[in-house]
């Protein structure tokens, strides 16, 4: 009866352990734009790494297109425990720290490189770790693009901003931008814009050539100006709460999957920088403005004030960071 009694209690654990083990980490990975863009790729390029390496330990769900949670609502999901990662715009999180400003900065950043550069630098990784406080953490950055701006009317020099209606992102670096040229900004959801440039709700928009040309903006804006006057990247970031109770193995795991797929996501932003702005023209659909150096020049001055406002919320050592990872030498 005794090696019965054995016999059961050890199945029992088996099954037990057996029941564990089929139960895998569910991570839900939300996000704003379409699969066809760097983020998108990105997302499930990492739930293809995690789940392919990682067997039934960890399970990947992908929610696209804002159909799980927008931008505005997503980290206070996170810190709910109902998503466990997400990659919204560095300018959604004001109101956890407000160094991160520091990206839309008009015209701080010659190129995308720069901005790698400045991501890359002691003081770009420090900022990863600047909401722990507040219960997040950023896994990384990852690119989408140089920031470009599009209007019903021609845009050449300042001075044609002004009065137009632009939507801008939950920014108030990007309010005094447009500020800065006269022009009225207005605050709405991503998920919302090609509807308000459709029903002229709104005059323009600014974003990447790869947003622009999946979310269909060129098929109702009839100008984009090729300005490049800022960017548009993502914070990959997760709850400090779900990521230390990761077992060890399955955190490093994951973290190995995450930094692979931002290297995709990076490589996919930089292609089709150049492949979406083609298309764009193509199309016929929206004509693309090209700044003499002196149309640019004119936007600079315009809008380089703005970083005087925000200096002592930003901080002046992170601005100059950011300048110095202009210098290539």
């Amino acid at each position: 009866m005794r090696i019965f009694a054995a016999a059961a209690a050890v199945l029992a654990v088996t099954i037990a352990s057996a029941d564990v083990r089929a139960d895998p980490i569910v991570i839900k990975f939300s996000h704003v734009v379409a699969e066809n863009t760097p983020k998108g790729q990105m997302a499930n390029k990492f739930k293809e790494l995690v789940e392919s390496r990682m067997g039934d330990k960890v399970k990947v769900d992908v929610f696209p297109n804002s159909q799980l949670f927008g931008d505005n609502k997503v980290l206070e999901a996170m810190l709910l425990g109902d998503v466990q990662i997400a990659a919204p715009s560095l300018s959604k999180f004001k109101k956890y720290t407000k160094k991160l400003q520091v990206f839309d900065l008009p015209f701080l950043f010659t190129d995308i490189e720069a901005v790698d550069r400045f991501q890359n630098s002691p003081k770009g990784q420090e900022l990863l770790r600047s909401m722990e406080d507040k219960g997040l953490l950023g896994l990384g950055y990852l690119h989408n693009g140089m920031k470009q701006m599009s209007a019903r009317r021609p845009l050449k020099t300042p001075k044609d901003a002004k009065g137009l209606k632009f939507r801008i992102q939950t920014s108030d670096v990007l309010a005094a931008q447009f500020k800065a040229v006269k022009a009225i900004p207005v605050k709405k959801p991503f998920s919302e814009v090609f509807t308000l440039l459709q029903t002229k709700a709104i005059d323009g928009q600014e974003n990447t050539w790869s947003n622009i040309y999946s979310k269909k903006f060129f098929e109702v804006q009839a100008h984009i100006t090729e300005s490049n006057h800022g960017v548009i990247d993502y914070l990959i970031v997760t709850s400090s709460e779900f990521w230390t109770d990761l077992p060890a193995d399955v955190r490093g795991g994951v973290e190995k999957a995450m930094a692979e797929a931002i290297a995709h996501g990076n490589q996919v932003a930089l292609d089709k920088a150049v492949e979406d702005r083609q298309k764009i023209i193509d199309s016929g659909r929206s004509k693309v403005i090209e700044l003499t150096p002196e149309q640019r020049q004119k936007w600079v001055d315009s809008m380089k004030p703005v970083w005087g406002k925000f200096q002592k919320e930003i901080g002046k050592d992170l601005i100059d960071a950011a300048l110095a990872a202009n210098e290539t030498s």
